[in-house]
């Protein structure tokens, strides 16, 4: 452990820690892409996060307890993380000038997995900073000195005294995750939703103090923490527990290490295939577990999602109808439907818009859903709103325990802050569809309260505009206006072609 105390307690306000964490991006821009270093800066972001609030915990302890060493060293193994001698960040930052650089850092990651038990395990296990992908050893070297010079300077000092609240760095991860996701292209989606759709997903389902809140395809798990915040907005209690699954080993570890940033240390996150091996189980294993609130933004019609063994899942998921080969958005929308409590679950789904009207086996499946009165509102919205694809989307929310048998369409699609990659939904537009979806009314050309014999009689087809008509007419034309005018023009053409004409005479250009 350090000796040195922290340099400077000057509290940093959000944007310096944001530009500065960006600024530590600049050691490998040019090098490897974003979508490859993006896990060694966020990364290095939590480990310098546990090594100044562990250091800044030891020295408190120093001067209170100076002459014990002892007692000092009991007191940090019950702290929050532990750090084991020689795994902090200051450790590696004081040898930063040696070779190895890449392999002290994978060594500590290792110790601080190993010192931790469960609630770090296998976290590091998908990030390695002693890769080829930095270049042979000679220049990895050299980038891994600068940026830990770069997490080194006074101003990334995260202690608890300096950032003052937990929000400043979990804000900070988000901050860096949103950038990489607009920078990564089609595997965007995998990690991230624009954090617009996870405040308007979590203001509709309304979490509150003692739910049991599910992401099942949790990316980074930013929707399941806006969700926990919500709850403390909506009841001032941290009485709640966030569970999630994710199927990509990196991203399953950015989920837990934002998880703990933004100091949500109750939480299950698995990592694993939710479709064809869900772990979110109960104590014998037999029975999915169930959940007061459900949400995700699921990978869009994904292929190979596990058809082949679906007919016989042992869970029972896809009792309504197999999903078709190639497209699994049902496969998710049916796997979270049978994990809502019966009385208390709802759940919000973001979808492409081909599920509300797709036929075939789809088809069945939405008819099944819509008459045992399962679905309560459909959201369309805007275009480019989501990294990596640019198509329209639409919020699924389904009640098990519904107040009426209708069916709410909201059309969204057409307000938006527009934007030259991503468009934007803004505080209005949100507030707007909340609203509306509260009111549960019809709204002139932007909301429809329809009912279970409409839809029917639109054979279980859910395409928005077979119900909100958002249809402008275009102004009648005046066309004796418009004539008069035209003679009226005429006529100031023939004074002028006159005038013009006595003009030229004068000058000598007679015709």
């Amino acid at each position: 452990m350090p000796t040195s105390a922290p340099n400077s307690i000057n509290q940093i306000n959000q944007d310096d820690i944001n530009k500065a964490v960006w600024n530590a991006c600049d050691t490998f821009r040019g090098v490897i892409s974003a979508d490859t270093y993006k896990d060694f800066i966020l990364t290095m972001l939590f480990l310098k996060y546990l090594s100044d609030v562990y250091r800044d915990e030891y020295h408190k302890l120093v001067e209170q307890f100076g002459d014990n060493p002892e007692l000092i060293h009991a007191m940090m193994s019950k702290q929050r993380f532990v750090l084991p001698e020689g795994a902090s960040f200051w450790d590696l930052y004081e040898q930063r000038h040696q070779p190895g650089n890449g392999q002290r850092i994978d060594e500590a990651l290792h110790a601080i997995e190993e010192a931790n038990g469960t609630k770090l395990k296998n976290v590091f296990q998908d990030i390695s900073f002693n890769t080829d992908k930095l270049g042979q050893e000679k220049q990895k070297n050299e980038l891994l000195r600068h940026l830990l010079e770069d997490f080194g300077k006074d101003i990334l000092n995260l202690s608890v005294e300096r950032v003052g609240s937990l929000d400043v760095i979990g804000n900070a991860y988000e901050f860096l995750i949103k950038h990489f996701a607009a920078s990564s292209g089609a595997t965007a989606g995998e990690f991230y939703t624009p954090p617009e759709v996870s405040n308007l997903l979590a203001t509709i389902l309304a979490p509150v103090e003692g739910d049991e809140i599910c992401d099942p395809a949790c990316g980074s798990g930013s929707l399941l923490i806006k969700c926990g915040a919500m709850v403390r907005k909506n009841s001032n209690s941290k009485k709640y527990a966030l569970f999630g699954q994710e199927a990509i080993g990196s991203t399953w570890a950015l989920a837990k290490m934002n998880m703990f940033l933004h100091g949500e240390d109750n939480h299950r996150i698995e990592w694993g295939d939710t479709i064809r091996n869900p772990l979110l189980l109960d104590k014998d294993g037999k029975h999915l577990l169930q959940f007061d609130v459900v949400t995700a933004n699921p990978p869009f019609s994904l292929d190979k999602w596990g058809h082949e063994d679906a007919s016989s899942d042992p869970y029972g998921r896809f009792h309504r109808g197999v999903p078709p080969k190639t497209k699994g958005d049902y496969a998710f929308i049916s796997h979270m439907i049978e994990t809502l409590k019966p009385s208390t679950g709802r759940m919000g789904v973001v979808v492409p818009h081909g599920v509300l009207f797709r036929a075939s086996s789809e088809g069945k499946i939405r008819q099944q859903l819509i008459e045992e009165n399962l679905l309560d509102t459909v959201i369309g919205l805007p275009e480019k709103l989501f990294f990596g694809t640019g198509i329209p989307a639409a919020i699924l929310i389904f009640k098990k325990n519904k107040s009426d048998d209708k069916v709410l369409f909201i059309d969204a699609s057409n307000e938006f802050k527009s934007g030259k990659n991503q468009n934007q939904l803004t505080d209005s537009n949100i507030a707007k569809v909340i609203e509306t979806y509260k009111a549960r009314e019809s709204v002139d050309k932007y909301a429809y309260l329809a009912s279970f014999d409409e839809i029917k009689e639109n054979d279980f087809n859910l395409n928005i505009p077979r119900y909100v008509d958002t249809f402008e007419e275009e102004a009648e034309i005046d066309l004796d206006a418009v004539r008069s005018e035209r003679l009226a023009l005429k006529a100031e053409l023939n004074l002028l072609e006159e005038e013009m004409a006595g003009y030229l005479k004068e000058l000598g250009y007679d015709a």
